[in-house]
Formats: structure tokens, C-alpha cells, sequence
């Protein structure tokens, strides 16, 4: 009978430990959906036509890095 009795504890600690863990990820994610954020960063968005340059070493294709020093 005390067996029986310590699993059903252990099997209503852990749905009501479910429960809480259900309800304040319910609340983080209100928090996170009432927040506003910020436009981004304006070095990451950049105007149309400042792409890389023709001149521009990285530019051509048959050029790689060599990975040595210097």
C-alpha cells in the first residue's frame, strides 16, 4: 500500500512541476511577443548598388586565400 501511495505522489509532484514548467514558458513567451526590438544594425543593412566592387581583390573569382603568413 505505501508503494503505491509513494508513486502516485511522485506522479502528481511531477504533472504539477509539468504544469508550472507549461505555464511560465506561457509567460516568457507573452514577454518575449510584447517586446519590441530594434532595427537592426545599419552596418548590416546596407542600401542596393554597395555590393562589392569590381576592383576589389575578393571580387575575382580565380582568387583564393593561400593561408599562409604573410
Amino acid at each position: 500500500m505505501e508503494t503505491m501511495i509513494t508513486l502516485l505522489a511522485a506522479a502528481l509532484l511531477i504533472a504539477l512541476g509539468t504544469r508550472l514548467i507549461h505555464r511560465l514558458n506561457a509567460q516568457h513567451d507573452a514577454r518575449i511577443a510584447a517586446h519590441r526590438f530594434s532595427d537592426p544594425y545599419p552596418s548590416l543593412s546596407r542600401p542596393p548598388g554597395h555590393g562589392k566592387t569590381p576592383g576589389h581583390p575578393s571580387a575575382s573569382p580565380h582568387r583564393r586565400p593561400t593561408r599562409t603568413w604573410p
